[in-house]
């Protein structure tokens, strides 16, 4: 029945003990009398062994002994077994002592037979435990993919403690450079050395995998183990980034391969969450552009907050089918709307607005490919970028919407390209409709009403979105080469989707601290060298430079050889967020914007040529060249 009720091997452990407290006791006789117990001390003996046993099994289950398994006997079950012993020695003596027995025991056995136990109890547990995960290696080995870790911090040893008994992987030693470590086992593993001595160790061990297992380390050290790995042909790997580890999203034990986020080396973005619960938390939420890079992300990032609604605009139907299909599979109790709409399309965005009335919009709709805007495309960029904003915010005005969130770009800061120069323009034309609503209020304070607010971020490209170099990069190692970059000294600003998305979220909430209408610039950090970015791409992809040829093609039109966040006429104001910096940028007016949307009307028949003699007197900052040093 018990065997029924515990299992079965929890019934075995229990008749282990039993047999162990017998063995303890006996034990203890022959000790103290040198093995030849006298007559009369085994008889008394025997008599009293099964209240002894059932006692000290009592004591046993009430301490939950049997809550584990043997095969991962720690130290927090040591202790429970000797609270336990203690407990029913203690038992066992007053019981003694009730009946008047005690004066026939021995204090030698009373003292020996506790010890005794212990060491029966605990030692058969660790000798099962190293029994078991010695067999699991013997019969594994040969499957399991022996590593070394990188790193002998805390998350090292955590890690070495998740992969102990693993099928899949088998630490076979672990690389640091604190001299101090060097020769100590952490864990049951040793540190074998410092990191440079990578190569020397994985050929030694014969190890087909590194785990990069020091969250916070540089983004150097991440590339020089990558080059590192890729030189000798051992693949390298990483665990979650310290913040994910510390807001427990994920555990040490979830490996992944290295990304170029993890190459980047930027700090994780610390968001206000109790102001963006104040903007978006049972609210109704537009996003245009939603099956894009960035709106997908957003959209992603909105959810945590439990908007009241989301609604989804996209123009392309196979990228909205794409994120409905994601979202109500990830997300199936969000309340969400998924429409097709081109943002040029007043009647269409007026009865979206009738329809949802949403408090917040965050616009991502936009061409954003410079050379394909460049050549046969100028109108169509002009009207979607510069008229499809300008629509939108129409709208958003005569529905009262509270914010309203322009996703521009760096390529916005003194343009040579139609797509930047639109962009710039969207910038302004969001400048110039804040404008004329802070005109109109001040001249009609007596009756205030809800007034929307403008607010534009600026940031650079964002790894693997749509239309980046990462995936062209990708398609072109798998191919076997040739990876094509325009120019050995090109540069660009760099970060990830979601870190990108979280800034536009916070600046989105900081917006309207001085008036509206503040162009916010993201820190992007250092620029990054394009060729550095596809050589860091090879090593991702388990090979050598050498392996993959780089070619040279030249610039492309509209393009820069380094992309800028001010303009030179512009500065800086900080603000509270050490990510983000307000720009400074000249302000235009009402007039200007008549004057602008009269030209918009004539856009759709002007050739590219048309659109760029134009773009210069809309722009004061645009310069059509093809390079920009």
């Amino acid at each position: 029945m018990f065997a029924n009720r515990y299992g079965i091997r929890t019934f075995i452990a229990f008749t282990h003990d039993f047999i162990a407290v017998a063995v303890a006791w006996w034990l203890a006789y022959l000790c103290r009398f040198n093995f030849d117990i006298p007559a009369v001390s085994v008889i008394f003996l025997l008599q009293t062994l099964p209240w002894i046993v059932l006692i000290q099994g009592g004591a046993f289950l009430w301490f939950g002994l049997y809550r584990g398994l043997w095969r991962y006997a720690s130290l927090p079950d040591l202790k429970r077994i000797v609270v336990a012993v203690a407990v029913g020695s203690v038992a066992v003596t007053l019981m003694l002592w009730l009946f008047g027995l005690l004066r026939n025991v021995p204090g030698a056995v009373i003292m020996l037979a506790p010890l005794l136990l212990l060491l029966i109890m605990g030692g058969s547990r660790l000798i099962y435990r190293a029994w078991k995960e010695r067999r699991l290696y013997s019969l594994e080995s040969y499957e399991a993919k022996l590593v070394l870790i990188l790193g002998a911090g805390s998350t090292a040893v955590n890690l070495v403690k998740a992969l102990t008994g693993s099928r899949e992987w088998h630490v076979v030693g672990m690389l640091d450079d604190d001299p101090r470590k060097l020769g100590t086992r952490l864990q049951g593993v040793r540190v074998r050395g410092m990191i440079k001595e990578l190569p020397q160790w994985v050929q030694k061990l014969n190890v087909g995998h590194v785990i990069i297992a020091i969250p916070s380390v540089s983004r150097r050290i991440h590339r020089q183990a990558l080059e590192m790995c890729s030189e000798i042909g051992v693949k390298a790997m990483t665990v979650p980034s310290y913040a994910d580890l510390i807001s427990g999203k994920t555990t040490v034990s979830q490996i992944r391969e290295i990304q170029l986020d993890d190459l980047l080396g930027r700090a994780p973005v610390v968001l206000d969450d109790d102001g963006l619960h104040d903007l978006l938390t049972g609210k109704v939420i537009l996003v245009t552009g939603a099956g894009g890079s960035i709106g997908s992300e957003l959209c992603r990032q909105l959810v945590s907050f439990e908007p009241k609604h989301i609604v989804f605009v996209e123009l392309s139907e196979f990228s909205l089918y794409t994120i409905q299909e994601e979202f109500l599979a990830r997300y199936p109790a969000m309340s969400m709307s998924f429409v097709i709409g081109d943002i040029k399309d007043h009647a269409r965005m007026t009865q979206l607005f009738t329809q949802f009335h949403p408090t917040v919009v965050f616009h991502a709709a936009a061409y954003k490919h410079v050379p394909l805007m460049e050549q046969e495309n100028a109108c169509q960029a002009i009207l979607n970028n510069v008229l499809g904003t300008y629509v939108l915010a129409q709208v958003a005005i005569n529905f009262a919407v509270d914010k309203f969130v322009l996703i521009s770009t760096d390529k916005a800061v003194n343009p040579v390209s139609v797509m930047g120069s639109s962009k710039r323009l969207a910038e302004m034309v969001c400048q110039a409709l804040q404008q004329s609503i802070s005109k109109h209020v001040n001249a009609d304070r007596d009756h205030p009403t809800r007034q929307t607010c403008f607010v534009m971020v600026r940031f650079g490209n964002v790894l693997g979105s749509t239309g980046s170099v990462i995936p062209k990069f990708r398609e072109q190692i798998a191919k076997g080469g040739p990876i094509t970059i325009t120019h050995p000294d090109m540069t660009r600003y760099f970060m990830s989707i979601p870190e990108a998305a979280q800034l536009v979220l916070q600046a989105g909430l900081m917006g309207g601290t001085q008036g509206g209408g503040e162009i916010f610039v993201l820190d992007m950090g250092d620029p990054v060298k394009i060729v550095d970015l596809a050589n860091d791409l090879i090593h991702l992809s388990g090979l050598a430079e050498g392996d993959i040829r780089i070619e040279f093609t030249g610039l492309r039109p509209g393009e820069k050889i380094h992309e800028e966040l001010l303009a030179t006429s512009e500065s800086t104001l900080p603000t509270p967020h050490q990510k983000l910096r307000i720009a400074q940028a000249c302000q235009v007016d009402e007039q200007w914007l008549s004057e602008l949307v009269a030209w918009l009307d004539k856009v759709t028949v002007l050739s590219d040529q048309e659109v760029r003699d134009e773009l210069i007197r809309w722009v004061p900052e645009y310069t059509h060249k093809e390079v920009r040093h």
